[in-house]
């Protein structure tokens, strides 16, 4: 398919590059006016999911489209760019379903295991359960970790996908997981490898404690980069060699040409969090179901528009694209 050259977006004056893209909308951008409709379920392997609804009408149509939304890493359904994708979808009539993976909805998960980028098992777990309750129309909707974790399943779908599946849209996904830990060694990703390692550590510790024989958290004050922790912890939680193996057995690039769906990838060319082998052009050109959009700024799950009016770009852009009939 052909690479989507064109954006409309425009960041105010006063977010000047991708940082600033990235982190203003994290810590100042206030969404209110969500309220949940939390469910817990249980998994295959006796663990559970926090899934948490917002519907368009009472009592629940399974007639109205709906839209399953990941988020990214350390994330949960409270971030705001799930809540305010939520809150402007609801708005325009699909109901929405923000799932938390394991260890993010405020209560630690049962098992040993995480979540993961290439946790498609999870996915899958949510995605069925929804179609019981009689959805026709289902849209997949991933950020960052989460946008992996989609592409990959879709991938490993392939022509087996559920028929109520129509179409997919991601932002801000490190394609190329081994790349994108690199890059994020960077000193200038320093504040946010920092943040997501205080919070990833915090929660090894939380499970060790509830876990002593199976999870060993002598390795933590060893943890400097996400490679490290991919490399003590979610490699060792969920049967990978080392971090490398995880990496490349998990990066969605290599899963691309199996997606069946229409899907829409969304990676601003500035995106801090992105090194250069996630922004495959040369590759996308190949697909048939895999369109690839590279605005030249937005930042990392940003996309703070100028003229805001609470709406992100992001948003307003994903209504679009589900509202259309391809």
């Amino acid at each position: 398919m052909p690479l989507l050259e064109q954006s409309d977006y425009r960041p105010p004056f006063w977010l000047p590059d991708g940082h600033a893209q990235s982190i203003f909308p994290a810590l100042f951008r206030k969404v209110t006016g969500v309220v949940y409709e939390r469910e817990r379920i249980t998994t295959p392997d006796d663990d559970f999911l926090d899934l948490d609804w917002r519907f368009t009408q009472q009592p629940v149509s399974g007639q109205t489209p709906l839209v399953i939304l990941s988020h990214g890493l350390e994330g949960n359904s409270s971030s705001q760019y799930i809540r305010g994708m939520v809150k402007h979808l609801n708005a325009n009539g699909f109901d929405c379903l923000a799932w938390n993976f394991r260890g993010c909805s405020g209560e630690m998960n049962r098992l040993p295991r995480f979540y993961h980028s290439g946790a498609t098992d999870d996915l899958d777990t949510v995605v069925r359960y929804a179609l019981t309750k009689g959805y026709q129309d289902v849209y997949l909707m991933g950020f960052s970790l989460g946008g992996n974790l989609t592409l990959k399943y879709l991938g490993e779908l392939g022509q087996n996908a559920y028929p109520e599946l129509r179409k997919a849209l991601v932002f801000s996904v490190p394609l190329h997981l081994s790349s994108g830990s690199a890059y994020l060694e960077r000193w200038q990703a320093w504040v946010y490898t920092d943040r997501f390692n205080r919070s990833l550590k915090d929660k090894i510790r939380q499970k060790a404690a509830l876990l002593p024989e199976l999870v060993d958290a002598s390795h933590v004050d060893k943890v400097r980069t996400i490679r490290d922790f991919d490399n003590f912890y979610t490699s060792q939680l969920h049967g990978y060699k080392d971090a490398e193996e995880y990496y490349e057995a998990n990066s969605s690039l290599y899963f691309l040409d199996q997606i069946r769906l229409p899907t829409r990838i969304v990676n601003a060319q500035n995106d801090p969090f992105l090194s250069r082998d996630c922004y495959p052009y040369a590759r996308i050109k190949t697909l048939k179901q895999v369109w690839f959009q590279a605005p030249p700024q937005g930042g990392h799950c940003g996309f703070y528009q100028a003229g805001y009016q609470g709406i992100l770009w992001s948003e307003d852009l994903a209504l679009r694209y589900l509202l259309k009939a391809y």
